[in-house]
């Protein structure tokens, strides 16, 4: 049974345990209908973006891989990442049905119970191949990430089958398959 949301948002350690080692994660905050962010999850000022680091560039960058072994891909790749921290991909081959699938698999997965998606915590996982999680290193963060996160390793198939959510192995190891040939 989930506490009443005023005790869990009464002090930052109820939060803390609620969202990470109870496994609720970001979504369980949501879901339990908090009207603000609690204090964990807003950055102090002085580490905030200011307006004169904000890139004023129309679009994020739109990387070409129609040509993977062309290394203007990979170069491209690296300055996005370095300069921006995200891009786009286009003609990548990985169809709208797949990627729609993909977000189907997620969102499935994302509205199990907490107690099947608690099975892949980091404490709790059978494979060091599947995590779920709401923040990489919860207890070294002075500001905790507004996100919570499935990160699914492929090493065989085998190993997708027998440790993956069962909500996630059809699609996935399709993919896995496919981004294969």
């Amino acid at each position: 049974m989930i506490a009443p949301l005023p005790k869990i948002l009464s002090n930052s350690e109820k939060v803390f345990d609620f969202v990470v080692n109870e496994g609720h994660g970001v979504k369980g905050l949501c879901d339990i209908g908090i009207q603000a962010l609690p204090k964990q999850y807003i950055q102090p000022l002085e580490e905030r973006i200011t307006a004169s680091i904000v890139r004023t560039d129309d679009s994020i960058p739109i990387i070409d891989a129609s040509n993977w072994d062309d290394p203007k891909v990979a170069d491209q790749i690296c300055e996005a990442a370095q300069n921006w921290g995200f891009f786009q991909i286009i003609n990548h081959g990985v169809s709208i049905e797949v990627l729609d699938n993909i977000k189907e698999t997620s969102h499935r997965f994302f509205n199990l119970p907490t107690k099947e998606k608690k099975k892949y915590t980091k404490e709790n996982s059978v494979s060091s191949n599947v995590r779920y999680g709401t923040s990489f290193t919860p207890e070294a963060e002075k500001t905790l990430g507004w996100r919570d996160y499935l990160s699914l390793v492929h090493i065989s198939d085998d190993e997708a089958t027998s440790f993956w959510p069962t909500s996630c192995r059809f699609v996935f190891l399709c993919i896995f398959l496919f981004l294969k040939k």
